[in-house]
């Protein structure tokens, strides 16, 4: 028995040996044809890395014939396979462009949005790749409205569309939070919600956005001159009005009710400050 299995492996070793030394005979001195013939069959046994370095050396040769657009689907694949989802979803998308017509055209749509997005960074950083399957996955909606992975895509849509508002809510936030060391900052957080409330209609963010933008507001009054603060509390209430106005039982009405009286009451004191000041001044013209 034991005889037996060490001759089965044995065996298997010298396979090994002969496929790879096969391997690397056809990959250096093999023809076009012998390459192109082992990179098919090494896809269709699932060995991805070895069939790219095939289809890299035959690429050039085929190019313009018509065993071109199955090396490129297969190239595209091989990638995803490989997990080298940024060439992915760039091989896919080529695909697509320069075979309009292939009956693998939905799927190199799909796969190309679909790689970007696993490409995707977590939210905090570029979302150089997020925004390329935002824009990819938008397409293929508006291509394929009736494909069989509409429902998917729209999924897969919305979780990136969600990544990228979080990306910019949280550098509004970190704006805000650092406001105290740099008063520059509050007019950055300010903006950064406007602009995040702006671009992303409908917001799973929009009701913490507009109390935090509440606050910022709310805190630069606070650390201004007199002289600045009148135009800053109507910007600040403003903020209040529209946050109530969208969510009359938010979660934050009870702290913005509070920050609501201290504004009031600090335009109470500017408003009489500036009273007095007119008054000295036209007691002078006297």
């Amino acid at each position: 028995m034991q005889k037996i299995k060490n001759l089965a492996c044995l065996l298997m070793f010298s396979l090994v040996l002969f496929s790879c030394g096969e391997y690397q005979k056809v990959l250096n001195k093999g023809t076009t044809e012998e390459q192109y013939k082992m990179a098919v069959k090494l896809y269709e046994s699932n060995k991805f890395s070895k069939a790219l370095r095939l289809f890299e050396k035959i690429t050039p040769t085929y190019r313009g014939k018509p065993q071109m657009e199955r090396i490129q689907f297969m190239v595209a694949q091989s990638n995803f396979n490989e997990k080298n989802y940024s060439m992915s979803g760039y091989y896919f998308d080529r695909f697509a462009k320069n075979y309009p017509k292939s009956s693998k055209l939905e799927e190199a749509a799909f796969l190309s949005a679909y790689s970007y997005k696993l490409a995707s960074p977590r939210f905090s950083l570029d979302p150089k790749e997020t925004n390329k399957a935002l824009d990819a996955f938008q397409g293929f909606i508006n291509t394929y409205p009736d494909s069989d992975k509409i429902e998917e895509a729209n999924l897969h849509y919305k979780e990136l569309r969600y990544k990228l508002q979080k990306k910019y809510f949280e550098i509004a936030k970190t704006y805000y939070r650092t406001a105290e060391y740099d008063l520059r900052n509050y007019k950055a957080a300010i903006q950064a919600f406007d602009n995040l409330l702006a671009d992303y209609l409908g917001s799973e963010f929009k009701e913490e956005a507009l109390y935090y933008r509440l606050k910022a507001a709310h805190d630069f009054v606070l650390k201004s001159y007199d002289r600045r603060k009148l135009e800053r509390i109507k910007d600040a209430i403003d903020a209040y009005d529209k946050l109530k106005r969208n969510y009359p039982e938010s979660q934050f009405m009870e702290d913005s009710n509070k920050m609501l009286a201290t504004l009031q009451n600090e335009q109470v004191r500017i408003d009489a400050l500036i009273a007095k000041q007119v008054e000295v001044q036209n007691s002078k013209k006297k």
